[in-house]
């Protein structure tokens, strides 16, 4: 076909139908390299080939989330137990304490007689009297259940289970007038 005939309506319409071929065989090319991507996203999601796919996948994770969150309730619990157990032993031990310094007799320098109380957080335990003369020691062991001595307290003995309910933890020295 010589040029000329290409401006005459039948080589316009040839090379226009050129055109168009031109245009759909890219746009076929595109949509041909985006339908092979689909087709590999879709393979990830719906499986083959031999690779797991994410819903398999997404199923396995969800299995192991909630075995592990069992492990974690169970763990908890333990603990929870555990920690009950030495919360009770530890409002057993000793919580409270004060030492009270006094001369008992009114006749030794230094006051060497001590009044020692140690108390559990519940205010029970022993309070400790070391009543000390010239020539002898004595030691005294009263229990004391809430704050309170089962036996009559001296005042020394009174002061050193204040003091320790207090949170008084340092060495009070009283003065005793005969």
């Amino acid at each position: 076909m010589p040029v000329a005939e290409l401006s005459q309506p039948v080589g316009i319409a040839a090379l226009a139908g050129v055109g168009l071929a031109v245009v759909c065989l890219l746009v076929s090319a595109v949509l041909s390299v985006k339908l092979r991507r689909l087709r590999a996203d879709q393979a990830v999601i719906l499986g083959g080939n031999g690779r797991e796919d994410l819903a398999s996948h997404a199923a396995d994770l969800e299995r192991s989330f909630l075995g592990l969150r069992d492990r974690v309730d169970a763990s908890a619990e333990q603990l929870e137990a555990r920690m009950a157990a030495v919360e009770a032993r530890l409002d057993g031990a000793v919580y409270h304490r004060a030492l009270v310094r006094y001369d008992a007799y009114g006749e030794m320098a230094g006051k060497q007689s001590i009044s020692l109380a140690l108390l559990d957080a519940g205010g029970n335990g022993v309070v400790l009297s070391s009543i000390a003369h010239r020539e002898t020691a004595r030691l005294y062991c009263k229990l004391v259940r809430d704050g309170d001595g089962e036996q009559p307290l001296s005042p020394e003995e009174r002061e050193a289970i204040r003091l320790s309910l207090a949170g008084e933890t340092r060495s009070v020295s009283l003065d005793l007038k005969p």
